[in-house]
């Protein structure tokens, strides 16, 4: 289960989305499908999922002095929990 969820995002848009205590954003593996991912969240963090979105991030082109390269992309997943439950991140 924990070769599922790698780590959680913490950024500025994901802390909008999770101030109303539902929604919260994960990198997993890239070949983890959604029915994976719902029962690692469920099993870890003892939380009941109503739904799982996932993306697959773009490179984005980064440039040092004359150097150019690309970020890396990973697998993000959006994770809506029912209400009442909640994850300490």
């Amino acid at each position: 289960m924990k070769d599922v969820i790698l780590e959680p995002v913490v950024t500025e848009k994901v802390s909008a989305l999770a101030a109303n205590g539902k929604t919260y954003v994960f990198k997993v593996n890239k070949k983890a499908n959604k029915y994976e991912i719902k029962d690692a969240v469920e099993k870890i963090f003892g939380v009941k999922v109503v739904s799982v979105n996932t993306l697959i991030t773009k490179p984005k082109d980064k440039r040092v002095g004359k150097y150019t390269g690309k970020t890396r992309t990973y697998k993000k997943a959006i994770i809506t929990l029912k209400d009442g439950d909640s994850i300490e991140v």
